[in-house]
């Protein structure tokens, strides 16, 4: 009895001062929906967290001077040295997505977040393992999103995790995953699809007791000619075997070739919880453009999930939305913060010497001293932080149909 009472007393205590998250349970595809663990139909509202965990140039206004993430290191390195760009990217990491973000989304409406992956942050390159063919796990990524998941798991928002950097790169699009072309793709080595399948085990092993995990999305935009998709369908089937070993609990998110768009070879599903993924970019708000991803829904009897759209108007917003939700397709929005711009969900405030730099970089300005420029970056890093972004209200309103 003594025993219950404490029991008793305790779990009021938690209940009170808010420490304990009551989950919805784990989601998982049951026919044509996503659904929690009571069988209620999820309708995922999520925000992508793009240029966090990796920097696609165009969204800090460096495509005319960098075409991947490790160009712009290279740049920033050769500026201001080794030691000063680690600590701005230390900075950044723990500055970019805080508590106070997940709150605010929270509170917009928000049930959801896609994570934008760098495989760098959670293993070594290939070439830079010291025994080839084995793994070295890293702190750094694994860190950064057990804290999103703790800030998540406190506003009862789901996580997706989305290996959107896949070791190689998974495509022709150099930006979206980082790619270094003079190595081999992920698609022309074995070595890189084996470290990818380890790295979604790892992963699996790590969150597979997770209820506000919402899934993991395997493959992000996949752009790359492969005949009939066979290779893909191979590494999709092989990472979820290896996934289906340590965690037979979470969805796996499947996106086609051809950013998302391209399923041959990809049906029927292989898995009793799968969801395929399309992404939406530029096209008019119509149904037809939707139609075969309704198509395949219900001819295979499994969910669909617009699991990335955005960069676009407020009104082709709110449209697009509609038409997702009108026909239960839960929807991810790209993306959470850019410099200079207001179709993202906040805009970070350009440094004052940061056009310098990029002036210098594309050969029309004089360099910049270390002092100046290390002095930008790290003013850089402190504008990404949810209390020195703006708000685009704008964005907020088009989504949640708020006028």
């Amino acid at each position: 009895m003594k025993n219950y009472i404490f029991t008793l007393v305790i779990g009021v205590y938690l209940i009170i001062s808010g420490d304990v998250v009551f989950s919805q349970g784990f989601l998982k595809s049951e026919g044509k929906k996503i659904v929690n663990e009571k069988g209620e139909n999820v309708l995922l509202r999520g925000i992508g967290l793009g240029g966090w965990m990796l920097q696609e140039p165009y969204m800090f206004q460096l495509s005319d001077v960098a075409g991947t993430q490790t160009e712009i290191k290279a740049r920033i390195t050769s500026l201001i040295g080794q030691k000063n760009c680690e600590e701005f990217y230390t900075r950044y990491l723990n500055n970019m997505i805080t508590e106070k973000d997940i709150d605010a989304l929270k509170k917009w409406g928000f049930n959801s977040i896609r994570l934008p992956m760098h495989y760098n942050l959670f293993t070594l390159p290939i070439d830079k393992e010291p025994v080839i063919g084995q793994n070295t796990w890293l702190t750094t990524g694994f860190k950064l999103t057990d804290d999103l998941l703790s800030w998540c798991k406190k506003n009862k928002m789901y996580l997706i995790l989305d290996l959107h950097a896949a070791p190689g790169g998974q495509g022709n699009d150099r930006p979206i995953a980082d790619i270094d072309t003079l190595k081999p793709r992920l698609w022309e080595s074995e070595a890189n699809q084996e470290k990818s399948i380890a790295l979604w085990k790892k992963l699996a092993e790590s969150y597979k007791d997770e209820e506000w995990i919402g899934g993991y999305d395997l493959i992000n935009e996949t752009n790359y000619k492969l005949e009939g998709n066979e290779s893909l369908k191979k590494l999709f089937s092989a990472i979820t075997r290896k996934v289906r070993e340590v965690d037979k609990k979470h969805i796996i998110f499947i996106e086609g070739n051809q950013f998302a768009n391209d399923y041959t070879g990809l049906t029927p599903p292989w898995d009793n919880n799968m969801v395929y993924s399309f992404h939406k970019y530029w096209n008019p708000t119509t149904v037809e453009t939707i139609q075969k991803y309704l198509d395949m829904r219900e001819k295979y009897n499994v969910p669909v999930w617009m699991g990335e759209s955005g960069e676009n108007t407020n009104e082709w917003f709110r449209a697009a939305v509609n038409l997702f939700e009108t026909n239960n397709i839960g929807w991810s929005w790209w993306t959470i913060k850019k410099i200079g711009s207001e179709s993202s969900l906040m805009t970070i405030t350009k440094p004052l010497g940061y056009q310098k730099i990029i002036d210098y970089w594309a050969g029309k300005g004089p360099k910049p001293t270390v002092e100046e420029a290390k002095a930008t970056f790290m003013e850089l890093a402190e504008n990404v932080k949810f209390e020195n972004c703006k708000i685009n209200n704008g964005v907020v309103e088009a989504l949640f149909g708020k006028k």
